[in-house]
Formats: structure tokens, sequence, C-alpha cells
């Protein structure tokens, strides 16, 4: 059976091969097997299936007359590798499951991001979308399903929950806290704005053009605080270095604290970065935070155990994941939004500047 329709007359699959002068293995190759298709014809087939109505096959309808398969799915914006290694998204994936294990439900891993084959095609009943990704098109696939799906982290999309958190207020937080111990020379360890691979300095420019929502928030947050006090937020670098992770603050630390005159205190938007940051400081032969003061985002268990121990925003992660998954058991989840706290929770990384 295959989904999609129009008034008039049910499209199908082979209503698309007709109108490209296709066969239909080829329409169905667009959506099971986009690697055998140039990305221009595929492109092509996906743009017609859509203008007719089209949908693409129902992944359920072969092996379910009832239509359930009592299983989520979820899709993760960064490669699948990620959401088994970074500490935050670990957290979040424990949260998930254990709702699924509570409700007996399966959990379906989806490789490839949101707008891969496998979410077009992966036999769930519903979807969580822990993406950070452009508000416009960054979810296409999982709309044109038309399950129930929960975006986390990531835009707030019309027919969709929303479970995230007050991103800018935990940022500025931090900044906050670092004016108040008298830093005014501050620096950014940024997450990556725009996915383009870039590495360097981000200018005002590519600070504007950001389009990762987090990435944007937590910007804004530091920045109100910053321009607040009557500084000039132009004065503060902000470094990005890719792949994310530790080794991506390291590099954009290092890079930061080379400056002249040379930041007090760093603001890094993640955990993982400020750990990275902590060691470029080691690398110059700087204390923390007798030289420069270092603050993080999250609070993930490494933050804690760190030496000295991490200064950061915690937020909820497993309460993330577990509230995503109940929305989605909920019957109308569609607008259903929730916003999780944040707190700064003040370690020894941070400390007055030196001569204070």
């Amino acid at each position: 059976m295959e989904t999609g329709g129009r008034a008039g007359g049910r499209v199908t699959l082979a209503t698309v091969a007709s109108a490209l002068g296709v066969s239909r293995a080829t329409v169905s190759n667009a959506y099971n097997h986009p690697e055998r298709l140039s990305p221009r014809l595929r492109s092509r087939v996906l743009r017609t299936a859509g203008e007719l109505g089209y949908a693409g096959p129902d992944p359920l309808a072969a092996t379910l007359s009832r239509g359930r398969v009592n299983a989520l799915g979820l899709v993760h914006g960064a490669p699948m590798s990620f959401g088994f290694s970074d500490p935050a998204a670990v957290l979040f994936l424990q949260g998930v499951s254990e709702v699924c294990e509570r409700e007996d439900l399966a959990l379906v891993l989806i490789a490839g991001g949101p707008d891969s084959a496998v979410a077009r095609v992966a036999l769930v009943d519903a979807m969580i979308c822990y993406c950070d990704v452009p508000a416009e098109g960054g979810l296409a696939a999982i709309v044109d399903r038309g399950l129930p799906f929960v975006v986390v982290d990531g835009p707030r999309l019309p027919g969709a929950g929303h479970v995230g958190i007050d991103d800018r207020g935990g940022a500025a937080s931090a900044a906050r806290h670092l004016l108040d111990l008298g830093h005014t020379r501050l620096g950014v360890v940024a997450m990556p704005l725009i996915e383009d691979g870039w590495e360097g300095t981000a200018d005002q420019d590519r600070q504007d053009r950001a389009h990762y929502r987090a990435s944007c928030e937590r910007l804004r947050g530091y920045r109100e605080v910053v321009e607040g006090a009557g500084h000039a937020w132009s004065a503060v670098p902000v470094e990005e270095r890719v792949p994310y992770g530790r080794d991506a603050g390291r590099q954009a630390a290092a890079a930061l604290l080379a400056r002249r005159p040379r930041p007090t205190a760093l603001l890094a938007m993640s955990d993982e970065l400020a750990l990275g940051a902590m060691a470029a400081a080691a690398d110059a032969g700087l204390s923390v935070p007798g030289d420069v003061a270092i603050v993080g985002f999250d609070d993930v268990p490494a933050a804690a155990d760190a030496h000295p121990a991490l200064t950061t925003v915690r937020q909820p992660h497993r309460e993330k994941g577990r509230r995503a998954a109940e929305l989605l058991l909920r019957p109308g989840v569609a607008g259903d939004e929730h916003r999780l706290p944040v707190e700064l929770v003040v370690r020894a990384s941070t400390g007055p500047p030196p001569g204070r």
C-alpha cells in the first residue's frame, strides 16, 4: 500500500513514475535507496512527488494491519556515534530509554540524520528529533511522514511538540558571573554556528548568519549581559573549531589565549569545549582560575570531576529525554511545549582576574 493523495483520486508510486516518465523502481529508489540515483534525479523525483501530493511508501502497511509497531524513533542531528560518545547526548538517551523500558516500547535509533532515507521509512509510531537544525526544511522528511514527533533543542515547528531549555538565560548567568567577579576581557569558545566546516574567528557577520538555535541563543545571552554592563561586544573574540568536541575546545581556547591582551576568562558553550579549554590553559602554562577563569554549559559528570572542578550551567539532560518520550505517549502532542530549567553551578574553575 502507498500513502498520499489529492482530490480526484489516489496518488500512487505509479502516478509519480508516469508523470516523470521513469520506472516505478526509480521512484522507489528515491525513497529507499537514494545512493542508486544521482542527487539531481532524486531531487526531481521528490519534488514531483510533493507537487502531486505523494508522501512516499507507507513503511507500516506491509507488515501491520493496525499501523502500530510499539516503537519510538530517535533521530540525531549529529552522526550516530556522537550519541554514544558525547556525555550530554548519553544522558539524554538514558532518559528516553527509561520511558521506553517502563512502557515496554522499542527504541529505534535512526542513523543519517533527519533527512535520511532511514528517517523516511523507519518502522516507528512516533519520532523524537534530537536535532538543532535550520527551521526551514531541516526536518522535511520527518514532517512528510505525518507521524507524531517532538523536537528537542531545535526549532519550534507547527504540528510538533517541543522540549528545550532556556539557553539564553543560562548563558547570561554564566557571563554575569564572570563580570561580577571583575572580568572585563572575555573570550567565547563556540559550538559550530554554521554547518560549513569553518575554523577560526567568528566575526559579527558570521554570528549574525548563525542558524543553530542553541548556538545563537547562547551567544545572545552572553552578548546581552556584556553590553548591558557597558562593554563592547565587538571586543569579545569568538572562536570556532571542528569537529565539535574536546579537541575543538582545546584548539579554540589556544587561539584565544594566544591573543594580546589575553582574555582573563573564557565562556565555553558546552562542558566538552570547556574541558578542552582547560587543557589548552595547561598547555600554555596558565593556571585555572588564577590566570584564566573558565565556565562551561551542561554540567555533565566530568564537570564536577575536573581539576579544578568546572563552573558550569546545569541542564537536566535525562529529564529532557524522559519528557520528550512521555510527550509522544499522549494524544495531541502537536503544540505541546516544555521548557526545562537551568542553573549556574559555581565551582573552582572561576575566580577574580589576576591582580584582584
